[in-house]
């Protein structure tokens, strides 16, 4: 799972339109969405009064942001800033249950304008730590796709029970009457990166070290090898951590003095690996495909800073290689566009996402800085390990209560 680094919102002319305007889930004031492919003048819909833009300068940002460049280049409304927050606990409005909501007040120092999610109208889920999209029942195999997240890595995986999907996968095989897992699941084999076992009963495992959205089903086929051909008149729910690494590599070639890419590359990049999850997850819930019916739930992607920005606030991310961006604002844009993307895919294909990026923020590296904006109060738990890009045994486990909440409403 990469490093999200400084989270962002749409900039203009650099990147396809997009028709949500500032919303921050990280960094310095998000501008809104707006620009056609190569900086023409039409642009996005402009910002949304919905949950603004960033401020601060990690992600998931400080309160506040700047509005969204409408169309014809007028001003968007500004973002009213939704906070990103920790799941559960639900706004106290009245009206349907937003993601804005759920967020309000999570944090000490109030709203920290996360990603609108809100612009695409999901259904929240009660609990506040995910969407409620699907009608999940009669699952037959669940199968775990996605990164060394999912895989689980050392030293948390050293107690195999310990990882998310070990956790997760002995309350999925309760609450669906499935063949449960042996002791063993939730390890991993070091040198192919990947689960091991395979499969223990009624769970199966193509998850891999370092994946990216395009291992889902162009270069690698995590999609195909764990619904066979032969196998896709059962019903499927399939879970998900993925695109850490994608975002991990865009943060790299665009950073230090002499980038490897440029910004419209960079964005291209970007364009291509939610296209990529997109794809898979479409073929996934397309009955033609898996007659037998897939329910697909996946999260969005955290970072460690909590909204700081401040990646030194953990020791090993120099190993990482990642270097300081020229261009702050356009890293920030094409992360927070990803990560409301996201949603997006889940809305239109009627999937679930966990919001694993607001859950695990205030539980990172910074979580103890009273200025931060995710900080939740004192002795807050941390849930990343040495690594800063992993979860720790508590992070697991948090993890695995989001996914079995969401699943299971």
């Amino acid at each position: 799972m990469g490093v999200l680094g400084l989270s962002v919102a749409c900039s203009s002319g650099d990147q396809t339109s997009s028709s949500g305007g500032a919303s921050g889930a990280a960094g310095v004031g998000a501008t809104g969405g707006s620009g056609a492919t190569g900086g023409s003048a039409a642009g996005g819909s402009g910002g949304s009064a919905a949950s603004g833009g960033a401020a601060g300068s990690g992600a998931v940002g400080g309160g506040g942001g700047s509005a969204g460049q409408g169309a014809a280049g007028t001003d968007g409304g500004a973002g009213s800033g939704g906070a990103a927050g920790a799941a559960g606990a639900g706004g106290t409005d009245a009206g349907p249950l937003t993601a804005a909501k759920c967020f309000d007040g999570q944090y000490v120092n109030g709203n920290t304008g996360g990603p609108n999610y809100d612009q695409f109208s999901p259904v929240i889920g009660s609990h506040c730590e995910g969407t409620n999209m699907q009608d999940i029942k009669g699952v037959q195999k669940v199968v775990f796709l996605g990164d060394s997240v999912t895989v689980g890595t050392p030293p948390t995986d050293v107690n195999p029970g310990a990882v998310y999907r070990a956790i997760l996968a002995k309350k999925l095989a309760k609450l669906f009457n499935l063949t449960p897992p042996g002791p063993l699941w939730g390890g991993a084999d070091v040198i192919k990166g990947v689960a091991a076992p395979h499969e223990s009963g009624d769970f199966i495992s193509c998850a891999k070290w370092g994946a990216r959205t395009d291992d889902l089903m162009k270069d690698n086929q995590q999609v195909t090898d764990c619904i066979p051909a032969g196998a896709r008149d059962k019903h499927y729910l399939v879970i998900m951590t993925m695109g850490g690494n994608d975002i991990d590599a865009i943060t790299k070639d665009g950073g230090g003095t002499s980038p490897a890419k440029t910004i419209p590359q960079l964005w291209q990049d970007a364009q291509s690996f939610v296209q990529l999850l997109r794809d898979a997850v479409t073929w996934m819930k397309d009955l033609k495909n898996v007659p037998g019916g897939v329910d697909v739930v996946f999260a969005n992607n955290y970072e460690f800073t909590d909204g700081t920005g401040d990646v030194k606030s953990c020791s090993s991310s120099a190993l990482a290689g990642i270097q300081p961006w020229q261009d702050l604002q356009a890293q920030k844009n094409i992360v927070i566009w990803t990560e409301e993307q996201y949603m997006k895919i889940a809305v239109d294909t009627q999937s679930d996402m966990i919001f694993m990026l607001e859950s695990f923020c205030g539980h990172g590296y910074k979580r103890n800085d009273p200025t931060a904006p995710c900080y939740r109060g004192p002795n807050e738990p941390l849930w990343f390990d040495l690594t800063c890009i992993h979860p720790n045994a508590a992070g697991h486990a948090a993890l695995a209560q989001l996914f079995y909440d969401t699943i299971a409403q």
